[in-house]
């Protein structure tokens, strides 16, 4: 494809805005004093679909787990695990840039931490918002979770009586309430976190008329009426968000114990704040975000490496150009893999993935069986340069991060973040170290 217009140029063109591409941007710009990066990204970040936990390494391959440490298992990965390509060394560092631009707890140890989830199950997590951290399931308090009945995603009772029978290390109920303003079951989690952001003014029925109170202290006084001797409270993830620390702080206070948020699917309140601390990030170090348009196709030179990439803006074909790039676009639910009933394939740049010509041998016929489909993805050379199905180089100045890779099952090992923070650091820095 041909684009009759002159290329915005760049250094270094992220393409994808999910973890792996803001990190792979935000490690690009700080390599590199002056390097010009770019972040292309069709949709809103993938983070708002993310329960906002950063996993390293949960469990190994073939389901041993939880892992207590998970640096002490990353060595014993299978050869074409993306964490062999980048080694350890550099998931430390990678999470250490982390660490840097974000407010998340974890970085105090190498063990994995062990955080309820929605569905009253046991996650093991590297790093964790510290509205999570009251909630940690290696404390001993007892604990109070409060559900909302306008939030059917969050069944409190039931998630209590799964991490009882879990065996967890705390006496634990659970409790349905209506929150203050008796919100409805469509109503945006944004718009819960909100009211609290603001401390804003919500209708409270009492005695059989209705006043107006601040919806912090008519919430907690809708909790306090069911609390025991609990000293801590979790809620589903809607606590604030600009204000969050200061809503917890203000519940805490009110209650007498230590408030939680308890991680929840999509949309996610703590992936959209990751994801603003990170665009914030790259801001900050120089890096350009453009999102809303799509990468449709590329044009080379015929010798192995990238010249642009268009990108389709308003029905136009706009070419950008730059002397690095990164794709990281996500795996098959990313629509950074694709496939057909014949083949599966890389739709940007046609990079090759390894599979079976018999699509019968894609999945393994028990449910929970090993799906080779989860292990689709771009193979890679040391630099994380895709491959093509004879070992070589397909475009000396490509290089790939994130859950687009293969040679890894991220859902089965609970690897996906780490995966996506430690391979878009090495793409980013290679990136930029690279550019002449």
């Amino acid at each position: 494809m041909e684009a009759d217009r002159m290329a915005i140029e760049s250094d270094v063109l992220v393409i994808g805005g999910g973890l792996a591409g803001l990190t792979s941007a935000l490690a690009a710009a700080r390599a590199r004093a002056g390097v010009d990066v770019r972040l292309v990204t069709y949709k809103q970040s993938t983070l708002q679909q993310a329960s906002g936990l950063v996993d390293v390494l949960g469990y190994r391959p073939n389901g041993d787990g939880p892992l207590a440490n998970p640096f002490e298992a990353i060595p014993e990965l299978p050869c074409d695990h993306p964490y062999q390509t980048v080694g350890v060394d550099t998931v430390r560092t990678a999470l250490s840039l982390f660490d840097d631009v974000t407010d998340y707890a974890g970085s105090h140890t190498d063990a994995n931490a062990l955080i309820p989830t929605h569905g009253g199950t046991i996650k093991p997590t590297a790093r964790y918002p510290q509205s999570a951290s009251a909630g940690i399931a290696s404390d001993d308090g007892s604990m109070l979770l409060v559900g909302f009945d306008s939030i059917t995603d969050f069944d409190a009772p039931l998630a209590a009586d799964h991490l009882t029978s879990a065996g967890v290390p705390f006496d634990v109920r659970g409790v349905t309430i209506q929150f203050p303003g008796d919100l409805s079951a469509d109503t945006k989690v944004t718009r819960y976190a909100k009211l609290l952001d603001t401390n804003g003014d919500v209708t409270v029925s009492d005695n059989g008329g209705s006043t107006q109170r601040p919806a912090r202290e008519a919430l907690a006084d809708r909790v306090k009426i069911h609390l025991a001797d609990e000293t801590r409270v979790g809620f589903p993830a809607v606590l604030g968000d600009t204000n969050a620390a200061t809503v917890r702080a203000a519940l805490g206070a009110s209650l007498g114990a230590a408030v939680f948020e308890v991680p929840m699917g999509p949309p996610s309140l703590p992936g959209l704040r990751l994801e603003d601390q990170l665009f914030d990030a790259v801001s900050d170090a120089g890096g350009f975000i453009e999102s809303g348009n799509p990468v449709i196709d590329y044009t080379d030179d015929g010798s192995g490496t990238v010249e642009t990439v268009i990108v389709e803006r308003n029905g136009a074909e706009i070419p950008m150009q730059a002397e690095q790039y990164v794709l990281a676009t996500g795996g098959l639910v990313g629509k950074g893999v694709e496939s057909t009933r014949e083949e599966v394939y890389e739709p940007i740049f046609g990079c090759h993935i390894a599979h079976d010509a018999d699509r019968y041998e894609w999945f393994d016929t028990a449910v929970f069986g090993d799906h080779s489909f989860a292990r689709f993805g771009v193979d890679t050379d040391t630099d994380l340069r895709p491959l093509d199905a004879d070992g070589n180089i397909e475009f000396a100045n490509l290089r790939a991060a994130g859950a687009v890779l293969g040679g890894y099952d991220y859902a089965a090992e609970k690897s996906a973040s780490g995966v996506s923070i430690a391979t878009g650091y090495m793409a980013g820095v290679n990136a930029a170290t690279t550019i002449r």
